[in-house]
């Protein structure tokens, strides 16, 4: 009971992030599509659901198509239960040897959460849009930021705001670490220079 199931999609969100991603305004995309603004606020705003036909209009008009802007759709859930079973790990033989990655959110949402078990490539760098926040529920790890190294153990958080390049590793076998992060579809911030 309240798992997620095949939900309707809410294609609004996707619409308006692709509008806003283009920087177009509602009057731009209403002009090019032959709909009216305040149709198209409706459908941003899941106050009204497209027909295909008007979804191609709109698609076209945001220069996708209607296959993409329904992959990009969010669920119509707003709950959504993501089970722990088949992620035990006392069966494993050497869990030190095994690392895994464990995605907590599924689908297309603002919202991206991992866990991380056991080892991680210390020489692999990130370099998310958005920011993220590293949470260390058992074991301990070392990051490295902005030139700067850091070492947490159980129960303490890093945040590191869109474009910070860092890597980081386990330094204790069993060591989990929860990633959570805005995710990378939404412009949560402007695009700030890579360095």
């Amino acid at each position: 009971m309240g798992d997620h199931k095949e939900q309707p999609l809410r294609v609004g969100a996707a619409v308006r992030r692709r509008r806003r991603a283009l920087e177009l305004t509602l009057a731009v995309v209403a002009e090019r599509s032959g709909l009216s603004v305040p149709f198209l606020s409706q459908i941003e705003n899941e106050r009204a659901r497209p027909s295909r036909g008007s979804l191609e209009k709109v698609a076209d008009a945001l220069r996708t198509t209607a296959v993409e802007l329904l992959a990009a759709a969010d669920p119509a859930c707003s709950v959504d239960v993501v089970r722990a079973e088949g992620t035990d790990r006392a069966d494993a033989t050497d869990p030190a040897d095994d690392p895994q990655v464990r995605s907590l959110v599924r689908g297309h949402h603002q919202m991206h959460a991992s866990e991380f078990t056991g080892d991680h490539d210390a020489g692999r760098e990130f370099q998310y849009r958005n920011d993220q926040l590293m949470y260390v529920a058992d074991g301990a790890v070392e990051i490295e930021a902005e030139g700067r190294a850091y070492r947490l153990g159980r129960g303490d958080t890093l945040y590191l705001t869109g474009g910070v390049r860092h890597r980081w590793r386990a330094t204790v076998a069993d060591t989990r670490v929860i990633v959570v992060a805005v995710a990378e579809h939404i412009e949560a911030v402007r695009d700030r220079p890579r360095r």
